[in-house]
């Protein structure tokens, strides 16, 4: 079974004294993916909802897309038939096997398009993503504003664990009513978000039209860009974005909203979707 936090004692200290306390800290550990009998990929993350966590990756990260196109997805369990798969290294590391279907192209290699000019150029990142695979929002979808800073609440009441730790980022999936549909966490913005999205599709709730991201962090050009790929018709954070985050969301007519607090909030994209 996953464990997600462990007890560590800490030397507490509060109003000029200090104390020996016992502290619940949020499990940081290694999960391995081997695809179609390779290793794909190790990543850092909170153990727990890893088959999700995949398959949001995959989406990210590959060509897929529709249901079915990840033909088998399970968690290492030791067992003979899987031994076969997994080498003696990976034997202490959780590991998740899984296969893609016929004719669905598995993740590329990652390319850091840097030159002596310019490094991370924007407009070279910007056009080396494709775009989404389905349309973001019906026409005519409008998103409610009064909604964002319930979504947030609620996104909030479902993080147990960062009450637990108060170190863990949160993700969760709303409908255009501001429904709360999955909320999951984990050490990673990045991972967090693979783990809803993930969810959702082993759900059949996918693509994600017409739906809302929330996130609890910063929004980097990697969560607009898993946001893309999921086809969310917005997303609504905690914190604001980042530059690339912004000119990524406009380029593909994306609602962004950022530092969604007291009352207020900053819209970054798509303002012309947003019924104040």
């Amino acid at each position: 079974m996953s464990v997600s936090t462990q007890s560590r004692s800490t030397v507490r200290f509060r109003s000029g004294a200090g104390g020996i306390h016992v502290d619940r800290i949020a499990v940081e550990a290694p999960l391995t993916l081997i695809l179609d009998g390779e290793v794909v990929v190790t990543t850092m993350r909170t153990p727990g909802n890893d088959i999700e966590m995949i398959c949001g990756w995959l989406i990210n990260e590959s060509d897929v897309f529709e249901p079915g196109d990840i033909a088998t997805i399970k968690e290492f369990t030791g067992r003979a038939e899987e031994a076969e798969s997994v080498s003696k290294e990976l034997e202490e590391i959780d590991t998740v096997l899984a296969t893609l279907a016929p004719g669905v192209e598995g993740p590329k290699p990652k390319s850091f398009m840097t030159t002596s000019a310019c490094g991370v150029c924007s407009s070279d990142l910007l056009a080396a993503f494709a775009g989404p695979k389905a349309a973001l929002a019906s026409p005519g979808w409008i998103m409610d504003a009064h909604l964002c800073g319930s979504m947030i609440d609620e996104m909030r009441r479902h993080q147990k664990m960062f009450d637990k730790t108060g170190s863990l980022h949160a993700a969760a999936i709303f409908t255009q009513a501001g429904e709360v549909l999955h909320v999951r966490e984990d050490v990673g913005r990045h991972n967090a978000v693979d783990k809803v999205v993930g969810k959702a599709y082993l759900d059949g709730i996918f693509p994600l039209t017409n739906h809302v991201l929330a996130v609890s962090g910063r929004v980097s050009y990697e969560i607009v860009h898993k946001a893309l790929t999921a086809s969310v018709a917005a997303i609504v954070a905690v914190s604001g974005p980042t530059t690339l985050a912004v000119d990524l969301a406009r380029e593909h007519d994306l609602v962004l909203i950022g530092f969604t607090r007291d009352g207020g909030f900053n819209i970054y994209s798509g303002a012309e979707k947003v019924v104040i």
